[in-house]
């Protein structure tokens, strides 16, 4: 067999393929692990071809629209075009419509016939039952490209590794992170390696990778950044430790810098954190953060759409983040029940989250800035557990981010349901799709969680219009269980 011929510049293409779901929406979305290893491709010495099916501000899809600018609902944040698909066959009792979300193919296949011959193309993944939009995104990839090598990693590539070879149509499925091995399988790949060309010895600390390149965007109305990875506690329901590897942080000086060119070298005025344990090194990393933004007068609006552990918000924290300019704060609440709080982690407790909320409204935060995350459909978790964790959250003067649970691989909640016979351990992961509500108590309806949703989006409609809330947390709780049980849905 001949070796691959490269030339001094060997080009690739990277792809952030569609999202195939009941729905999707734009909180801050972007494939950071796709822009780091375009950023450390660079490095290497290889042409970087830059492909996002999920940017709402391409220009070809602005011009698609007849638009401007996307349309934004708050801050960058909004909807995803939106083309109704055949549902798969497993959903086939889901009474709702199935889609796809992003640019529509024709852009797709449009770009792509700009791009020169790949040597290889490389596609992230994302939720593991977004794969359909995944297998789409390589049969077009494919078969504009027939001769190029089709590399898949990601969320779904790490999570279900051998669904991914079995199912996705790649020729090469990468778990885990993959900044220090993706030159080297790119050179076994395509069965060569240049003269003078070194395989870089990996990136030992987060230090030593180059910012995300997202330079490559031809429009970006916001950036997302990662300070850390990973996260030290083991929450039931999450696989953090899994897609992120172990917990650490980087240098302040260098997100500084980060920051610094995101915000003065490419115009970005809002950043998302997405940290999974932003606070967690609070005093060592944290606070200094916030400090040097300050110094260095970065006057950005700061989101932090991953829920942030209300424990590390004490009066001097909240305050520094609202003159920081953080202005989006998610909490992660989960439940009210004691019982279930020490199951997964005991990351919270109700009196650290009111004293959190607390420190957040007396530092100028308002209703309209905060919201807490609270799971329902969890296993086993009963309906009063939902509506009074919602009725407390409402109570403190927060708005209520509904999560419903998602069953995933590695995580101990997946062994427990697999245990319980709730879910097989091989099951198709488009049955982990939180939307269908994969588990819950089987007396309890699905309209039932439908109503809750409602009541909970009735309550923010409520918070926002008065700034303060309906009830107390008891009388909130009572008035919400009388309203599911004796209402007609």
């Amino acid at each position: 067999m001949r070796p691959h011929v490269w030339n001094s510049q060997p080009s690739l293409l990277l792809v952030n393929p569609w999202i195939t779901d009941f729905s999707a929406y734009d909180f801050w979305l972007k494939p950071m692990g796709l822009l780091y290893l375009a950023a450390v491709l660079r490095r290497a010495g290889y042409y970087v071809h830059w492909l996002d099916c999920m940017d709402r501000a391409h220009p070809e899809v602005l011009a698609w629209q007849g638009i401007a600018r996307p349309l934004n609902r708050r801050w960058s944040t909004g909807k995803f075009l939106r083309t109704p698909i055949s549902k798969p066959a497993v959903y086939r009792h889901i009474p709702r419509h199935y889609a796809r979300y992003g640019m529509p193919p024709e852009i797709f296949e449009k770009l792509c016939s700009n791009f020169p011959q790949p040597e290889a193309i490389l596609v992230t993944s994302g939720m593991t039952y977004w794969y359909p939009g995944v297998q789409m995104a390589i049969a077009k990839l494919r078969r504009l490209f027939p001769r190029a090598p089709i590399l898949l990693g990601g969320i779904y590539a790490t999570l279900c590794a051998a669904h991914a070879r079995q199912f996705s149509g790649a020729d090469v499925v990468i778990a885990g992170e993959a900044e220090s091995i993706i030159h080297p399988q790119l050179q076994n790949i395509l069965g060569c390696r240049r003269s003078g060309d070194s395989t870089p010895a990996g990136f030992p600390t987060l230090d030593d990778l180059p910012f995300p390149a997202f330079d490559l965007y031809p429009n970006l109305p916001f950036a997302t950044i990662m300070t850390s990875r990973g996260c030290p506690l083991r929450c039931t329901f999450c696989a953090s430790n899994i897609v992120s590897g172990k917990y650490r942080w980087r240098n302040i000086d260098g997100v500084i810098a980060e920051l610094e060119w995101l915000h003065r070298g490419l115009g970005v005025n809002e950043l998302a954190f997405y940290d999974d344990a932003l606070l967690t090194n609070r005093d060592r990393h944290f606070l200094p953060l916030c400090e040097k933004i300050l110094v260095h007068q970065i006057n950005a609006t700061f989101h932090t759409p991953n829920g942030l552990q209300a424990k590390f918000i004490d009066a001097n924290t909240a305050r520094l983040m609202r003159r920081a300019g953080f202005k989006t704060i998610r909490l992660a609440f989960e439940s009210g029940s004691e019982a279930r709080q020490r199951d997964m982690s005991k990351k919270v407790s109700n009196e650290s989250f009111a004293r959190a909320v607390a420190n957040l409204y007396q530092a100028g935060f308002g209703p309209n800035e905060l919201d807490a995350y609270v799971m329902m459909a969890l296993p086993d978790q009963p309906i009063d557990e939902i509506l009074w964790s919602m009725a407390y959250v409402h109570s403190l003067g927060v708005g209520i981010r509904l999560a419903a649970f998602s069953p995933i691989p590695g995580t101990v909640e997946i062994e427990r349901a697999v245990a319980r016979g709730e879910l097989a351990a091989d099951a198709d992961p488009l049955l982990a799709n939180n939307s269908i509500l994969p588990i819950r108590l089987p007396n309890v309806p699905e309209e039932t969680y439908g109503k809750i949703n409602r009541m909970a989006k009735a309550l923010n409609a409520h918070l926002l219009k008065t700034g303060r809330p309906l009830d107390s947390t008891g009388d909130l709780y009572k008035r919400l269980h009388a309203q599911l049980t004796f209402e007609p849905v």
